[in-house]
């Protein structure tokens, strides 16, 4: 399949390239239809949320009041903290106006006169090269007042994080763009009817954004006929650790996971097995490097082999990967981003990280493997967001898949016992 998000096309980040080569075809195209009919195409095309949860987008779209007094917004959400995660950012730097003109069309498609690219802090690069490439749009007329000729009035302001991964979560982003502390907010009701300052919002991953001017510019059609029939279209994987060649690849979806390891970033080093892989970020829950056969990289494929396409952040693990030493460092990265506004996250991502703590200096012992596990499963489905899951999952994963290395490191003495009296 042709590369379509990224083209190897020299200076592709400048407007005159981009437009040179197609760029803002899909917008004109947009603006000469009615908007329900360009949320319609975007329906009929199947995109969904490259973000994590996989929504449909036109749906999504769809919520949005078409009849109200108030104004509606946009948020792009590019905080990508999920760890593991870094396709994002090659947008920002390589195609950064496939983005802004799939925030114009999906303005335009919803009535919104203004949106929010909000990007984390730390990424300070990618915040000027994509203001640069928005300056030179209201520059061409492609964003501001009477785009086109059109008589659409759509503005495009970058808003920085700084740094706290909860803001990632869509209600959060919202708080943080209003000033207010980035606290996950009550569900319902949900961001089509009380977002931004009380109005209508929608917020779409940047990934999902850029997606929508293949789709108009192409037809809906087109985009289905890519990839896995039930999560169709190109995806842009990023696949870290233990590969030959780590990197952002795009590729439809529905790549097996051993095809993606072994073709596109060349095996694993010195020919070591794979022991495991993260498929989705650090949040998905891992599977064994035996259970990869037949998986592939699509949302129903993964789910099938209990885990979550997430953001497509690949995380390859060697026969000599330290496993504890995995979940330990995880457990401890949602202990501390955890925002402590709901009681089990705050308080059980603690638990966690210092029991596990204790397993990585060979101290644990047999009862608090299951202890773990129900820690664990008091986090889950229990938090105002999902960053609650986000922690639990990977320790229910780990214990169910790899409980063995748990066992290893209580002390031989304990581990006997324990045996004897099961």
């Amino acid at each position: 399949m042709e590369k379509v998000l990224l083209p190897e096309i020299k200076d592709y980040h400048k407007i005159d390239i981009y437009v040179a080569h197609g760029g803002y075809e899909a917008l004109k195209k947009a603006l000469s239809m009615k908007p329900v009919d360009v949320t319609e195409e975007v329906k009929k095309s199947n995109l969904r949320g490259r973000g994590g949860a996989c929504f449909p987008t036109g749906l999504k779209w769809s919520f949005m009041p078409k009849e109200t007094t108030k104004p509606k917004y946009i948020c792009v959400n590019g905080d990508e903290s999920e760890p593991g995660t870094f396709k994002d950012r090659q947008i920002f730097e390589f195609n950064p106006h496939l983005l802004i003109e799939g925030t114009l069309i999906a303005a335009y498609a919803m009535g919104v006169q203004n949106s929010y690219v909000y990007i984390r802090g730390e990424y300070g690069k990618w915040i000027r090269l994509l203001q640069k490439a928005i300056d030179d749009a209201y520059a061409k007329g492609f964003v501001g007042e009477n785009i086109l000729g059109s008589g659409f009035n759509t503005h495009i302001t970058i808003h920085k994080g700084a740094g706290a991964y909860i803001c990632g979560e869509e209600s959060a982003l919202m708080n943080s763009i209003e000033g207010e502390r980035g606290y996950p907010r009550v569900k319902p009701p949900f961001p089509a009817q009380y977002g931004l300052w009380g109005c209508p919002t929608t917020i779409n991953n940047v990934e999902t954004i850029s997606c929508v001017p293949l789709i108009i510019k192409n037809g809906a059609q087109w985009f289905a006929g890519i990839g896995a029939p039930k999560h169709p279209g190109p995806i842009l994987v990023g696949v870290s650790g233990h590969v030959n060649k780590p990197g952002v690849y795009e590729m439809p979806t529905g790549v097996p996971l051993l095809e993606i390891i072994n073709s596109y970033c060349g095996g694993v080093p010195e020919g070591k097995k794979i022991k495991a892989v993260i498929p989705g970020g650090s949040s998905t829950p891992i599977l064994r490097g035996e259970q990869l056969e037949g998986v592939c990289m699509d949302a129903d494929s993964l789910k099938a082999a209990s885990s979550a396409v997430g953001t497509a952040g690949l995380m390859v693990m060697d026969e000599d990967t330290d496993m504890i030493k995995v979940i330990t460092r995880i457990t401890k990265f949602y202990y501390h981003e955890s925002c402590g506004q709901c009681t089990p996250c705050r308080e059980g991502t603690g638990w966690m990280f210092k029991i596990l703590k204790r397993f990585e200096k060979g101290e644990g012992r047999m009862e608090e493997i299951d202890l773990l596990m129900d820690i664990a499963n008091n986090i889950e489905g229990n938090t105002v967001c999902a960053l609650g899951d986000a922690a639990a999952w990977p320790v229910q994963s780990m214990i169910r898949r790899f409980r063995d290395e748990f066992v290893k490191r209580v002390p031989e003495g304990q581990r006997a016992t324990a045996e004897t009296l099961a």
